[in-house]
């Protein structure tokens, strides 16, 4: 049986993920830890998160329940996702994150660290927004330099960071599979007199408002004909789903740094 611990564990994916393991065969939670100043910090889990934990107290660490679990889950926040993976790899546990908003050197940092322990990372792990990804290549490849690409992305209006993970993401491979730099070519925000679109930029906008769970919309548009791929996410069930299956993927895999098109075999 493999024993998790999930991080950010009274937060909103981090019930779902708590959740999801007790839905789950051949994986259990093996602890859950908050931020000290969090105040479920020290708290019942069972009254707190789900009755799944009954007699376990949210930790205020992680470094204070490591020795509890196999493969730590992570989605919070960017600093703090940092230095849990640097806990996991002196500990020599695996790690899935899930935590948007990273920078490029919190990145590097954390590939870095994937030379000692297996690391999943990825912005999304739905398996239908990884399916997503594979299609936006497919129709970029195909279609060339004759079709504009954007991106709309829409979110709830407590997301930190824009534009979102996953939103980058597609633009990344879109812009891989035209022979383009999206730290280039990438435009996220348009206003005022911007003058006419370049044929390589890749538009990136944000909506944020109410509970949106998540929706990214693809546009590829030419001269009397546009395609649109679409995904809409209506629970956040979908990206938990994606984590566990993720977490019991990566146990006893050899140390580097994977993403979800590892864990689905889509490579």
């Amino acid at each position: 049986m493999i024993r998790a611990i999930v991080a950010g564990a009274a937060g909103r994916m981090g019930g779902r993920i708590i959740h999801i393991i007790q839905e789950t065969e051949g994986i259990e939670t093996g602890a859950v830890f908050e931020h000290p100043d969090n105040p479920a910090a020290g708290k019942d889990a069972g009254e707190l998160i789900s009755s799944s934990l009954s007699e376990m107290t949210v930790a205020d660490s992680l470094e204070s329940v490591i020795d509890k679990g196999d493969v730590i889950i992570d989605f919070t926040f960017h600093e703090a996702t940092v230095r849990h993976a640097r806990t996991a790899a002196d500990s020599g546990r695996p790690i899935v994150i899930g935590t948007t908003g990273l920078t490029a050197e919190e990145m590097d940092e954390i590939k870095d660290l994937a030379r000692k322990i297996p690391c999943v990372m990825a912005p999304n792990m739905s398996i239908g927004v990884n399916l997503l990804y594979r299609l936006i290549e497919t129709a970029a490849s195909a279609l060339g330099n004759d079709y504009d690409v954007e991106i709309i992305e829409a979110h709830h209006r407590m997301k930190k960071d824009a534009p979102s993970g996953t939103a980058l993401q597609l633009g990344r491979v879109a812009a891989a599979a035209l022979g383009r730099d999206l730290d280039r070519v990438g435009v996220f925000e348009r206003n005022g007199l911007i003058g006419e679109r370049t044929k390589e930029e890749i538009g990136i906008q944000t909506v944020r408002a109410g509970d949106i769970v998540g929706e990214h919309t693809v546009l590829f548009a030419g001269t009397g004909e546009r395609i649109e791929l679409v995904h809409r996410a209506s629970s956040r069930d979908t990206f938990a789903k994606g984590a566990v299956r993720a977490a019991m993927w990566i146990t006893g895999r050899p140390a580097g740094c994977y993403d979800m098109q590892d864990v689905l075999g889509l490579k």
